[in-house]
């Protein structure tokens, strides 16, 4: 007998399996960081490596690399800031933009985790067998629900059903 009921579901909770999966490895990876006395979130990692290639950027250029609503990258913005690893300088050219990099002392840190996100990588990578056929899949998905949002494919099935 099958006690996992979102497995059970299959592809019906997809939505769920994959939050429950990065709920899982955010929870650990937030564990080794306080282990290694490091005081960040998970969910900065992105922002750390796009800053890292980009050094300077505005938080639009921000939510549009990363595909994330601008409240959310604002959000991530204040908290980074608050702890002294982004600098944030207004826009020469327009007051209302927000620069942000990188600073000192995440520059500091820098090696450190880059340590880290590789033990995560490779962990990764062992976790699929090096398979990497999954990105084609998530790829794929993305790619459908950039042509046609989900909302829209479900409400077009839910008037099919009830019509």
């Amino acid at each position: 007998m099958n006690d996992d009921f979102i497995k059970e579901l299959g592809y019906k909770a997809l939505d769920s399996r994959l939050k429950r999966i990065s709920d899982r490895m955010s929870h650990d990876i937030r564990k080794l960081y306080k282990e290694f006395d490091i005081d960040v979130e998970p969910n900065w990692y992105l922002l750390f490596m796009l800053l890292q290639k980009t050094e300077k950027v505005s938080i639009s250029y921000i939510a549009e690399r990363l595909g994330y609503a601008h409240p959310s990258v604002v959000v991530i913005v204040k908290k980074m800031a608050k702890k002294g690893y982004l600098e944030t300088k207004n826009d020469i050219s327009d007051k209302r933009k927000q620069i942000i990099s990188l600073s000192d002392k995440a520059h500091k840190l820098m090696p450190k985790l880059q340590i880290l996100w590789d033990s995560c990588e490779n962990a990764i990578l062992n976790m699929i067998d090096n398979d990497l056929s999954i990105l084609t899949y998530l790829d794929n998905i993305d790619l459908e629900l950039q042509k046609t949002s989900f909302h829209h494919r479900f409400k077009k099935e839910y008037l099919k059903r009830n019509q």
